[in-house]
């Protein structure tokens, strides 16, 4: 075990940070260290926007579904995958567009741009996490894309993903525990002993609901099972390929 591995460890969401708003530096060295992740094949398909005008971070937390939190950070970024900046990059070497577009709008070079900037968060975090700051994710700007990148003011070909609050923690919650790691990780191909599965999950889910217990008060006892399954019969941002096609990122 090193520090680095003790930072990983110890991750959780911040949801309540004090009001003291991150230096130049630190956004600096956390874009940076963002910047340092891998990127497939060099193409660094994304962009990270910091909003610090209150007003956006006010417009921005009511879309994301009033998070409150949204609007009271140390500072609010949005990762975006980015696809305008190889547009540009084709027009300055002499190339028509037509002979890019096919790839512009392929399924698979949205998907670098949203994998590109996974790690890119990632990276961030643990930067931001090993300078004693708290993080949030926030996927809730995808509940309404349209007006976030209005606010945004974000051209054609790029997306905003999700966003991420950072700031000074004025809390520190409990770490839910996470799924067991046989029930994650497998080793050669794909094991397919489903009872076997089945059997984790519901050793999995007396401890979720014990985790729900002490942390309400007696007041909640879900199970992982039943959060995940309410989650899923439940349809979310269906208007997503629509969008993405009115931007000019069909799937195909």
């Amino acid at each position: 075990m090193n520090q680095t591995i003790d930072t990983i460890l110890n991750h959780r969401s911040i949801r309540s940070f004090k009001d003291e708003p991150l230096t130049e530096e630190q956004i600096s060295t956390i874009v940076q260290c963002a910047q340092a992740a891998a990127t497939s094949s060099y193409l660094q398909v994304y962009s990270i926007i910091g909003v610090k005008e209150p007003v956006k971070k006010k417009k921005l937390a009511e879309l994301a579904g009033n998070q409150e939190y949204v609007e009271d950070n140390g500072h609010f970024f949005v990762f975006c995958a980015d696809l305008n900046r190889h547009k540009l990059a084709a027009e300055l070497e002499g190339i028509p567009i037509e002979n890019v577009i096919e790839t512009l709008e392929s399924t698979e070079k949205f998907m670098v741009g949203m994998i590109d900037a996974a790690l890119a968060a990632q990276n961030a975090v643990i930067a931001a996490e090993s300078m004693g700051l708290g993080i949030c994710f926030i996927g809730g700007l995808r509940n309404n894309l349209p007006e976030v990148a209005k606010v945004l003011k974000t051209p054609d070909r790029v997306v905003p993903l999700f966003g991420l609050c950072v700031g000074v923690p004025d809390q520190q919650p409990g770490q839910k525990q996470r799924l067991p790691i046989d029930n994650v990780y497998h080793v050669d191909e794909y094991i397919q002993d489903e009872s076997q599965f089945k059997q984790q999950l519901s050793n999995y889910n007396e401890d979720i609901s014990d985790y729900y217990l002490k942390r309400t008060q007696g007041k909640r006892s879900h199970t992982w099972t039943e959060i995940v399954t309410g989650k899923m019969t439940k349809p979310v941002r269906m208007y997503m390929k629509d969008f993405l096609k009115s931007i000019k990122l069909p799937l195909k």
